[in-house]
Parts: C-alpha cells; sequence; structure tokens
C-alpha cells in the first residue's frame, strides 16, 4: 500500500501519553496533544485509566483529523503490560506494573519462571515482568481469570478497540516478560506450562496493517473508514526503527523517558546480567538485542526538583568538590538494583544550578554502567528528554571514548512508530554532537564515584 501521509501515532508513556501527527514526508510532527497517565488507585488493585485514555485518544484523532486529515494510525506503547479480555471487555482492570502485588506469589513464581538462559529476561520487583503479573492474577483472581479469552499486549489492545482485531507482537512479548525465547523465536516453556498459549492471539509483525478502523470509529471521530492501524510496538523497539540497517553494527540507541534505555544493535548478549536489569528485547524483526536500563527520568525528577542549565562554574565546582548522587533512588531497578541511593554532601546546600549539573553526571556515569553490560556500541544515539542534556551528553563522550549524538528526531518513539508503515522508508537522523566533556578532575571524579559506588 501506498505509504500514508499523515500519521496519527498513539504513544502511552508511563507518565504521559499523546497522540501526534506525523508528516511522512517531511519527517516533522505537524499536530498533536498531550494528557497525563495517571494510575486509578481504586478497585482491586491500582490500574490503567483506560476508559480516560480512549476519551483523549478519540478527542484527539477528531481533532487532528478536522485540522490535516489522518491517513494511518499507528501506536506504540511502554511495555510489562497487558489487557486480560473476556470477549470484548476486560476480564480485570489493566494492571499498573509498579504495583507491589505480584510480590505475594513472588516464591511460587520464582519456583515456575524459566531460565535467563532461555528468556534473557531477568527476574525485576513488583509487575515488572508480565509472567510474574499474570501468574499473580491467575491465583489471586482465580474466577475472573477462568473468563479470560484473549490476552492482549499493550499496544495491541489499542489496536483492537481502533479495529475489532487481535493479534500478538514480538516486541512487546519480548521485552522482559519470561514470555519469550528470543533465540528460539517463539513463547517461553513458562507460556505452555501455565496453560496460557491458547490465550495469546496469533502473532503478526509490528509493521503490518492489523485492520481499517471500525465504523464506530468513523462515527467518532471523523476518519475515513479506510484508515489503516498497524499492529503496534514496543516504545523502546520503536526508537530503533529508523537505525535498523542504516548504521554500521554495533550501535547504540540510548532512548530516555521515565527509563533510560541502551540497545546494543548487533552487540552480544553475553555480557547480561540477570541481577543487573540486563536483558534481550527482541526488534521489529525478531532479532536479541542486548538492553540493559534505569529510571533516568523518574530519578532525574525525584533528584532535581529545580532543572536549569549548568553554568561552567556549577559544573566545575561539583567535579572538584567531589559532590556526588550515588545509586540508586529507583530502588530494585537498573545496574544496582540492591544500591540505596544516598549524596555525598547536602543536596540541599547546592544551588539549582549545581545540583543540575551532579544529576546529569550521575546519570552518565549509570548509564555508562549500563553499556558495560549491554555493550558499547562503535557510536551512541540519544533519544527523548536526555538528548536535550548536554552536560549528560558530554560527560558519556568522555567517559565511553566514542561519538555520541543527539537524535534530529524531536518527536522520540512517535517517528519510529510511524515508520512501522513504511520500514523500508526510514533515514538515520543525523543530529547535533557531543564533545566530550572537558572539565579539569572529571576523569578523577569518575573514577571516585565508581569507588563510592563499590564501597557502598
Amino acid at each position: 500500500m501506498p505509504l500514508p501521509r499523515h500519521i496519527a501515532v498513539i504513544d502511552i508513556g508511563k507518565t504521559n501519553a499523546k497522540v501526534v501527527l506525523i508528516d511522512s514526508v517531511t519527517r516533522q510532527q505537524v499536530g498533536g496533544k498531550t494528557t497525563p497517565n495517571n494510575v486509578v488507585n481504586l478497585g482491586i488493585y491500582p490500574h490503567a485509566d483506560v476508559e480516560r485514555l480512549w476519551s483523549f485518544i478519540l478527542d484527539s484523532l477528531k481533532q487532528l483529523q478536522a485540522e490535516n486529515g489522518v491517513d494511518g494510525i499507528s501506536i506504540t506503547t511502554h511495555g510489562a503490560t497487558a489487557a486480560l479480555m473476556a470477549g470484548d471487555r476486560l476480564a480485570m482492570p489493566v494492571l499498573d506494573y509498579e504495583f507491589e502485588g505480584p510480590e505475594e506469589t513472588a516464591a511460587e513464581y520464582g519456583a515456575v519462571r524459566p531460565q535467563f538462559s532461555e528468556t534473557l529476561s531477568p527476574r525485576l520487583p513488583n509487575g515488572l515482568n508480565l509472567g510474574a503479573q499474570i501468574f499473580w492474577q491467575s491465583r489471586r483472581f482465580g474466577a475472573e481469570f477462568a473468563q479470560i479469552t484473549d490476552i492482549l499486549t499493550y499496544p495491541q489492545y489499542w489496536a483492537w478497540r481502533l479495529t475489532g482485531a487481535r493479534a500478538s507482537e514480538v516486541t512487546s512479548l519480548g521485552c522482559h516478560t519470561d514470555l519469550w525465547a528470543p533465540d528460539r523465536g517463539e513463547f517461553s516453556s513458562l507460556v505452555e506450562a501455565e496453560g496460557w498459549l491458547k490465550l495469546f492471539p496469533t502473532i503478526r509483525p509490528a509493521a503490518s496493517v492489523l485492520g481499517p478502523v471500525s465504523a464506530e470509529i468513523v462515527e467518532a471521530t471523523g476518519l475515513p473508514l479506510d484508515t489503516p492501524v498497524t499492529v503496534g510496538i514496543h516504545d523502546s523497539n520503536a526508537s530503533l526503527i529508523p537505525h535498523l540497517g542504516g548504521r554500521e553494527a554495533p550501535f547504540t540507541i540510548l532512548s530516555t523517558g521515565t527509563w533510560a534505555i541502551s540497545m546494543t544493535v548487533g552487540g552480544s548478549t553475553q555480557g547480561l546480567d540477570a541481577g543487573r536489569d540486563s536483558l534481550a528485547n527482541v526488534d521489529a524483526f525478531g532479532r536479541p538485542v542486548p538492553t540493559a536500563r534505569f529510571m533516568g527520568g523518574r530519578e532525574f525528577e525525584i533528584l532535581v526538583p529545580h532543572p536549569i542549565e549548568p553554568s561552567a562554574e556549577d559544573i566545575g565546582k561539583v567535579v572538584a568538590q567531589g559532590i556526588q548522587a550515588l545509586p540508586s533512588f529507583a530502588p530494585g531497578v537498573g545496574p544496582f538494583p540492591h544500591s540505596a541511593g544516598r549524596w555525598t554532601s547536602d543536596p540541599a546546600a547546592l544551588t539549582d544550578g549545581e545540583r543540575t549539573a551532579a544529576v546529569s553526571l550521575y546519570l552518565a556515569l549509570v548509564a555508562q554502567a549500563c553499556l558495560g553490560l549491554c555493550g558499547l556500541g562503535r557510536s551512541i544515539i540519544i533519544e527523548g528528554p536526555l538528548a536535550r542534556n548536554t552536560l549528560f551528553g558530554q560527560a558519556l563522550a568522555a567517559l565511553t571514548g566514542v561519538p555520541v549524538s543527539a537524535s534530529a528526531d524531536a518527536t522520540g518513539t512517535s517517528m519510529g512508530a510511524s515508520l512501522l508503515f513504511g520500514p523500508e522508508e526510514a533515514q538515520v537522523p543525523q543530529g547535533r554532537g557531543f564533545s566530550p566533556l572537558d572539565v579539569p578532575g572529571f576523569a578523577d571524579y569518575a573514577r571516585l564515584w565508581a569507588e563510592r559506588v563499590v564501597a557502598g
């Protein structure tokens, strides 16, 4: 089919959701709306407010259609989330993966989950392993679970609401779920042992059209009846699409948002450590991609209440005085999951510029630790909010010794998702490069940080 000109991308992140319109010719965002993605803390457990999101999606599509016209719809969402369907309704609410409920069955689940060598999926806290969520729901809510007809990973849930068609897709199945065996390219032994295999719809490629929008969507939004909808993709993997086949491997994409996720395309999975939040994602073509991650965006929000651009004086003082944040302020995840975050000096005594500088350097040092797990590519491309943090980019360039650049794509995962309609049309965005940080004493600062981390 011809590449749609105006592609509406439904992009549901853990913190915010947006619907943006991408011009497939100019590769620019030409419209869009955003809303907080709030968790509902009522009912049987904390869950996604899917009906509020649905109203937002329909209102946004209606507006974009009226303003510019919509020729196609693509979908990308965060991982570790699924909709448990009983026919055409939810059997249970869409569980918030940060809820600690699945820990109730952690021991029982640990006895049945596959080995890391099979899934390349580490054991993560709360509901960050989708398999742990489903296992807990099956034990805690047996009557409701017995009604389930389909398990839809999150992008495919929204695709179903738009089209009425159901599918499974490998990037969402393969993101630290325990449900997928990347090297075999099939469901893991857990799925078969628990009897869940029959609940997953047929696997379809992310870069395929699931169907046109339904008549109800046409009536609600004014979209043309033949508006195509793609199967959809996990958000970190959406970030990879513009680069697959367009760069010399191995290369590293650092996708940032609530999470900072380092993915080394063409890298080896041999350095992955199940105890340090490293894993293999699965790209849109079903290939394992060694990955390591930490909650960089969440930690920045926690540590920097009033971010500003730090001055050279701010940076110099932080480095010279060894003012450091030590991991981890998002416990249980990242390369230092068992370390309690702390400052080496009172953060209340720092100016906003000094605090921003110290945390930016902290994020670069943790990112470097992630690269030690997933492998360092010949180059690093930063996407998302951290691409705008100059000090972070400069520090990472100095720490790694490879070229580091910011993606020229201001739309982040949305652009990658739009390319599901034509991945062969992808062009590698050329962004600004970061010169390595040139501040006296920074190498010693990095060594001191590593020593403090080891010492606890």
